[in-house]
Protein backbone atom coordinates (compact mmCIF):
# COMPACT_ATOMS: atom_id res chain seq x y z
CA UNK A 1 0.00 0.00 0.00
CA UNK A 2 1.25 3.50 -0.88
CA UNK A 3 2.19 5.61 2.12
CA UNK A 4 2.46 9.40 1.98
CA UNK A 5 5.16 10.37 4.46
CA UNK A 6 4.71 14.14 3.97
CA UNK A 7 4.26 15.82 7.39
CA UNK A 8 0.60 16.32 8.32
CA UNK A 9 0.96 20.06 8.90
CA UNK A 10 2.65 20.57 5.53
CA UNK A 11 -0.11 18.69 3.70
CA UNK A 12 -2.83 20.57 5.60
CA UNK A 13 -1.24 23.93 4.74
CA UNK A 14 -0.91 22.98 1.08
CA UNK A 15 -4.58 21.99 0.92
CA UNK A 16 -5.66 25.08 2.86
CA UNK A 17 -7.41 23.26 5.71
CA UNK A 18 -7.01 23.21 9.47
CA UNK A 19 -5.10 20.19 10.78
CA UNK A 20 -7.78 20.01 13.51
CA UNK A 21 -10.09 18.29 11.01
CA UNK A 22 -7.84 15.22 11.22
CA UNK A 23 -7.81 15.48 15.02
CA UNK A 24 -4.33 16.98 15.22
CA UNK A 25 -3.82 19.59 17.95
CA UNK A 26 -0.70 21.00 16.33
CA UNK A 27 -0.81 24.57 15.11
CA UNK A 28 1.38 25.94 12.38
CA UNK A 29 2.84 29.44 12.54
CA UNK A 30 3.48 29.36 8.82
CA UNK A 31 0.92 30.67 6.41
CA UNK A 32 0.14 29.02 3.08
CA UNK A 33 2.09 30.63 0.27
CA UNK A 34 -0.12 32.85 -1.86
CA UNK A 35 -0.13 31.66 -5.44
CA UNK A 36 -0.57 34.24 -8.18
CA UNK A 37 -1.52 31.58 -10.68
CA UNK A 38 -5.15 31.35 -11.61
CA UNK A 39 -6.41 27.91 -10.58
CA UNK A 40 -8.26 26.05 -13.31
CA UNK A 41 -11.62 24.35 -12.81
CA UNK A 42 -9.83 20.99 -12.89
CA UNK A 43 -7.37 22.26 -10.26
CA UNK A 44 -10.22 23.21 -7.91
CA UNK A 45 -11.91 19.82 -8.39
CA UNK A 46 -8.66 17.94 -7.81
CA UNK A 47 -7.94 19.92 -4.64
CA UNK A 48 -11.35 19.01 -3.15
CA UNK A 49 -10.69 15.33 -3.83
CA UNK A 50 -7.24 15.60 -2.22
CA UNK A 51 -8.82 17.26 0.84
CA UNK A 52 -11.28 14.39 1.27
CA UNK A 53 -8.55 11.77 0.84
CA UNK A 54 -6.33 13.58 3.36
CA UNK A 55 -9.06 14.04 5.98
CA UNK A 56 -10.19 10.39 5.86
CA UNK A 57 -6.70 8.89 5.29
CA UNK A 58 -7.81 7.09 2.11
CA UNK A 59 -5.66 6.31 -0.94
CA UNK A 60 -6.72 6.91 -4.56
CA UNK A 61 -7.79 3.37 -5.50
CA UNK A 62 -9.96 2.98 -2.40
CA UNK A 63 -11.41 6.48 -2.77
CA UNK A 64 -12.51 5.72 -6.33
CA UNK A 65 -14.28 2.56 -5.12
CA UNK A 66 -16.17 4.64 -2.54
CA UNK A 67 -17.23 7.04 -5.29
CA UNK A 68 -18.45 4.17 -7.49
CA UNK A 69 -20.48 2.78 -4.58
CA UNK A 70 -21.95 6.22 -3.87
CA UNK A 71 -22.93 6.65 -7.54
CA UNK A 72 -24.76 3.29 -7.57
CA UNK A 73 -26.82 4.02 -4.44
CA UNK A 74 -30.52 4.34 -5.28
CA UNK A 75 -31.27 7.11 -2.78
CA UNK A 76 -29.57 10.42 -2.04
CA UNK A 77 -27.12 12.62 -3.94
CA UNK A 78 -23.84 11.04 -5.07
CA UNK A 79 -21.58 13.59 -3.35
CA UNK A 80 -23.42 13.36 -0.04
CA UNK A 81 -23.50 9.56 -0.28
CA UNK A 82 -19.72 9.59 -0.78
CA UNK A 83 -19.12 11.58 2.42
CA UNK A 84 -21.60 9.39 4.30
CA UNK A 85 -19.75 6.21 3.23
CA UNK A 86 -16.43 7.73 4.34
CA UNK A 87 -17.93 8.75 7.69
CA UNK A 88 -19.20 5.19 8.27
CA UNK A 89 -15.70 3.68 8.01
CA UNK A 90 -14.81 2.00 11.31
CA UNK A 91 -11.64 4.05 11.84
CA UNK A 92 -13.61 7.29 11.36
CA UNK A 93 -16.38 6.14 13.72
CA UNK A 94 -13.78 5.29 16.40
CA UNK A 95 -12.33 8.81 15.98
CA UNK A 96 -15.76 10.48 16.05
CA UNK A 97 -16.72 8.59 19.23
CA UNK A 98 -13.67 10.07 20.98
CA UNK A 99 -11.80 6.76 21.41
CA UNK A 100 -8.80 8.16 19.48
CA UNK A 101 -7.18 11.58 19.28
CA UNK A 102 -6.69 11.49 15.51
CA UNK A 103 -7.98 9.44 12.59
CA UNK A 104 -4.48 7.99 12.17
CA UNK A 105 -4.52 6.80 15.76
CA UNK A 106 -8.02 5.35 15.25
CA UNK A 107 -6.74 3.47 12.20
CA UNK A 108 -3.88 2.05 14.28
CA UNK A 109 -6.21 0.97 17.11
CA UNK A 110 -8.43 -0.90 14.65
CA UNK A 111 -5.47 -2.48 12.78
CA UNK A 112 -4.06 -3.79 16.07
CA UNK A 113 -7.35 -5.52 16.90
CA UNK A 114 -8.13 -3.33 19.91
CA UNK A 115 -11.62 -2.35 18.71
CA UNK A 116 -14.73 -4.53 18.64
CA UNK A 117 -17.95 -4.26 16.63
CA UNK A 118 -20.95 -5.90 18.32
CA UNK A 119 -18.58 -7.77 20.64
CA UNK A 120 -16.43 -9.21 17.84
CA UNK A 121 -12.85 -8.15 17.10
CA UNK A 122 -12.50 -6.27 13.80
CA UNK A 123 -9.07 -5.24 12.50
CA UNK A 124 -10.07 -3.68 9.16
CA UNK A 125 -10.06 0.17 9.30
CA UNK A 126 -12.31 0.42 6.22
CA UNK A 127 -14.93 -1.93 7.74
CA UNK A 128 -18.36 -0.56 6.81
CA UNK A 129 -20.38 0.06 9.97
CA UNK A 130 -24.16 0.51 10.02
CA UNK A 131 -26.83 1.98 12.33
CA UNK A 132 -27.30 -0.19 15.41
CA UNK A 133 -23.66 -1.34 15.56
CA UNK A 134 -22.02 -1.15 18.99
CA UNK A 135 -18.37 -0.07 18.88
CA UNK A 136 -16.24 -0.80 21.95
CA UNK A 137 -12.70 -1.23 23.17
CA UNK A 138 -11.70 -4.85 23.86
CA UNK A 139 -12.07 -5.56 27.63
CA UNK A 140 -8.38 -6.33 28.21
CA UNK A 141 -7.37 -2.86 26.89
CA UNK A 142 -9.93 -0.75 28.75
CA UNK A 143 -7.76 -0.15 31.81
CA UNK A 144 -4.62 0.72 29.84
CA UNK A 145 -2.86 4.06 30.39
CA UNK A 146 -3.26 4.82 26.70
CA UNK A 147 -7.05 5.00 26.91
CA UNK A 148 -6.92 7.06 30.10
CA UNK A 149 -4.77 9.58 28.20
CA UNK A 150 -7.12 9.47 25.20
CA UNK A 151 -10.17 10.02 27.44
CA UNK A 152 -8.47 13.03 29.03
CA UNK A 153 -7.61 14.48 25.60
CA UNK A 154 -10.97 13.88 23.91
CA UNK A 155 -13.31 14.35 26.89
CA UNK A 156 -14.34 17.83 25.76
CA UNK A 157 -14.81 16.93 22.10
CA UNK A 158 -18.35 17.13 20.78
CA UNK A 159 -19.77 13.76 19.72
CA UNK A 160 -21.85 13.96 16.55
CA UNK A 161 -25.62 13.55 16.98
CA UNK A 162 -25.70 10.43 14.80
CA UNK A 163 -23.56 8.70 17.43
CA UNK A 164 -24.01 7.91 21.11
CA UNK A 165 -20.82 7.51 23.15
CA UNK A 166 -19.79 6.67 26.70
CA UNK A 167 -16.13 7.50 27.34
CA UNK A 168 -16.39 6.02 30.84
CA UNK A 169 -17.27 2.59 29.41
CA UNK A 170 -15.31 3.10 26.16
CA UNK A 171 -18.39 2.03 24.27
CA UNK A 172 -20.60 3.73 21.72
CA UNK A 173 -23.25 2.96 19.16
CA UNK A 174 -24.32 4.28 15.78
CA UNK A 175 -27.77 5.83 16.09
CA UNK A 176 -28.34 6.67 12.42
CA UNK A 177 -26.65 7.41 9.11
CA UNK A 178 -25.06 10.89 9.11
CA UNK A 179 -26.68 13.62 7.00
CA UNK A 180 -24.65 16.25 5.12
CA UNK A 181 -25.48 18.84 7.80
CA UNK A 182 -23.91 16.58 10.45
CA UNK A 183 -20.62 16.18 8.55
CA UNK A 184 -18.20 19.02 9.28
CA UNK A 185 -15.44 17.95 6.87
CA UNK A 186 -14.42 21.08 4.87
CA UNK A 187 -14.96 19.53 1.42
CA UNK A 188 -17.11 20.64 -1.50
CA UNK A 189 -18.32 17.23 -2.68
CA UNK A 190 -19.91 18.71 -5.83
CA UNK A 191 -16.43 19.33 -7.28
CA UNK A 192 -15.47 15.70 -6.62
CA UNK A 193 -18.56 14.46 -8.49
CA UNK A 194 -17.76 16.79 -11.40
CA UNK A 195 -14.16 15.50 -11.49
CA UNK A 196 -15.19 11.84 -11.69
CA UNK A 197 -17.97 12.60 -14.18
CA UNK A 198 -15.53 13.72 -16.88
Amino acid sequence: MAIDRTPVMKRARRLGIEAAFTGSTKKSKKKPAMSRKKVSEYGLQLKEKQKAKFCYCVQEKQFKKYFERAAKMKTGITGENLLMLLEMRLDNVVYRLGFARTRREARQLVSHGIMQVNGKRVNIPSYNTKPGDIISVAPKHKESVRFKDIAAATGGRRVETWLDASLADLKGNIVSLPTREQIDTPVNETFIVELYSK
